[in-house]
């Protein structure tokens, strides 16, 4: 693993980040339809969902494999789940945990 695969690892967990901004401007009233998809969660959100993909990008024109940067990407099923509980107080089930473990055992196994 180089540096440039903890990169996209870090480029994966401001995705994650992205989706919380998403998360906060959904769970907040709106005065309209047009405030609903223009504040500043919305369009901060997807701001950094392109900055993600950019760095995606870079990552691969650096010698990180598409097959590898799909994998790493499966981390979002680990970061997602950990900044709801800590951002929003959602619960994480024992089935979610057992499904997270087998996830990273995928990714660990895919890069051994």
């Amino acid at each position: 693993m180089t540096w440039y695969h903890l990169i996209v690892t870090g480029s994966v967990l401001i995705s994650a980040l992205a989706q919380m901004m998403l998360k906060k401007s959904a769970l907040v009233p709106h005065r309209s339809f047009l405030s609903e998809y223009l504040n500043i969660w919305v369009i901060g959100g997807y701001l950094i969902f392109f900055a993600s993909m950019l760095i995606d990008i870079w990552a691969v024109s650096h010698g990180v494999q598409v097959k590898e940067v799909s994998t790493i990407e499966s981390f979002s099923y680990l970061f997602v789940p950990l900044l709801g509980w800590l951002f929003f107080g959602e619960k994480v089930s024992p089935k979610k945990f057992g499904a997270i473990a087998l996830i990273l055992a995928g990714v660990l196994v895919f890069f051994s």
